[in-house]
């Protein structure tokens, strides 16, 4: 990493009793948030976000929020997310397998006309600054609501950010995926 972890006795207590949850759910803490803690406020604020996101009862179905997660990762290039995020998919019932995510998934049959929607959307929210034309939403509109697509736009935009601060931090993968790929039995959930 670019930026060197603080010890953690440095972080305030809160931000400790983070840190003892990720090690609780995933067997160690989270490379990035020893960085976004060192601001301890924003990173309170991207924990919540991230567990907004994240909720059982989304508007979006959890194995398609891991799909555009691990496509978005890929998209950035950020090793961290995209070990993390393929773990996840992996584990998702009936999520696309993960070594189509970033083939050529608009001629692949694994993905629907739906996936293929949300692909497209990411695509172009996350590809040269995010210019996204109004032929997208119409298209989403088909199958989901107008909250789902604000959910489904939060999600796109947060993995971005977290891809691209991971990404320009150097932030290294932590095994996730291989973890899941040895035992997909014995691992914690994850879900970033």
């Amino acid at each position: 990493m670019r930026i060197a972890v603080k010890p953690l006795t440095q972080y305030p207590w809160y931000v400790r009793l983070v840190f003892g949850a990720h090690r609780r759910r995933y067997g160690e803490v989270l490379a990035p948030a020893w960085l976004w803690a060192r601001s301890p406020r924003l990173f309170l604020a991207m924990s919540a976000m991230h567990g907004m996101l994240n909720r059982r009862n989304s508007p979006v179905p959890a194995g398609l929020r891991a799909l555009v997660r691990v496509h978005v990762s890929q998209l950035n290039a950020c090793a961290f997310c995209i070990d993390f995020n393929v773990a996840d998919l992996a584990r998702q019932d009936g999520a696309m397998p993960v070594d189509a995510t970033h083939q050529d998934w608009r001629h692949d049959d694994r993905f629907d006309a739906r996936d293929r929607a949300v692909l497209d959307y990411a695509e172009a929210m996350t590809a040269g600054g995010g210019d996204v034309n109004g032929a997208y939403v119409p298209r989403l509109r088909e199958y989901f609501s107008d909250d789902a697509i604000i959910e489904l736009t939060a999600l796109i935009a947060f993995q971005n950010l977290s891809a691209r601060f991971n990404r320009a931090l150097d932030v290294p993968a932590q095994g996730f995926a291989a973890r899941e790929a040895s035992d997909p039995s014995t691992s914690a959930a994850v879900s970033e």
